[in-house]
């Protein structure tokens, strides 16, 4: 993991030794331009959102000059860290209970926390053909293998589950499903023949129209599962860092909420 780059001290040559009106406005050019300094911000990013933040944080670069540096996984594993003391700054759940339990626990500042976008969740198989918009494959006992992210450590996981059983499979499936730590590695098992068919998020899999990318995918209905809502929150080690902050603020510029909705996601009602 990275360390944070924090802006240097302004030097004492900021500091006026005389006084008079130019060397005031040179004073203030040079605070301004110190309070400026490009600084780094840690940030725990949920697995499903890679791709988006990868786009937003390039151009949160270009923008700010500030750097946002990124680390993808499970929410559930983000929780864990964060409380044994990992020097994360901003978090980017994949849900509303991990960043609701870090304001809790005192590390994370809860008025801060807020819905940055709304998940939606695919069937996805690698095989072009294996798939049909019925999602019918589900119902196949030859199926050997469907892979969830683990419900216990990641929303998606945890949608997918509560899908199967809104269909009545969940019984049907025991035995059969491969679990990955976050929905990365619930696709990873999939585009590796591990697994034939496997819940994944949309952002991984579907193109700016809504079709897949490669193999095929049955969008599931958002009545078989709960509302994936994914918040963000202001970690208490980023308090004092003005690159967090700008990153909270870019995060709702139209360029942001543009990536986020070109990515598949749905954006929180204003």
């Amino acid at each position: 993991m990275r360390s944070v780059t924090r802006p240097p001290p302004c030097p004492t040559a900021c500091r006026p030794a005389v006084g008079g009106r130019a060397v005031w406005a040179g004073v203030a050019l040079l605070i301004a331009g110190c309070s400026a300094a490009a600084a780094d911000v840690q940030v725990a990013v949920a697995a499903n959102f890679a791709a988006p933040m990868k786009a937003i944080a390039a151009d949160f670069e270009r923008s700010t000059g500030h750097r946002a540096v990124l680390s993808f996984g499970a929410s559930g594993r983000f929780h864990a860290q964060i409380v044994a003391g990992a020097p994360f700054e901003v978090l980017l759940s994949a849900d509303a209970q991990v960043p609701e339990r870090l304001v809790a626990q005192g590390l994370a500042l809860a008025d801060t926390r807020r819905t940055y976008a709304l998940g939606r969740l695919v069937l996805w198989s690698a095989d072009a053909g294996r798939i049909d918009d019925q999602a019918r494959v589900l119902r196949n006992p030859q199926v050997r293998r469907l892979a969830l992210a683990n419900p216990k450590l990641a929303p998606y996981g945890a949608a997918a589950q509560q899908s199967l059983r809104a269909l009545g499979l969940e019984s049907a499936w025991q035995g059969r499903l491969v679990m990955g730590e976050s929905i990365a590695q619930a696709h990873q098992f999939v585009a590796t023949g591990n697994a034939e068919i496997g819940f994944v998020a949309w952002s991984q899999v579907m193109d700016e129209g809504g079709r897949p990318v490669a193999g095929s995918a049955w969008p599931v209905p958002e009545t078989l599962h709960a509302p994936i809502r994914q918040d963000l929150v202001l970690l208490a080690a980023g308090r004092g860092n003005p690159a967090a902050l700008a990153l909270l603020d870019h995060l709702r510029s139209p360029s942001a909420q543009a990536a986020i909705v070109r990515h598949g996601y749905r954006l929180p009602p204003p």
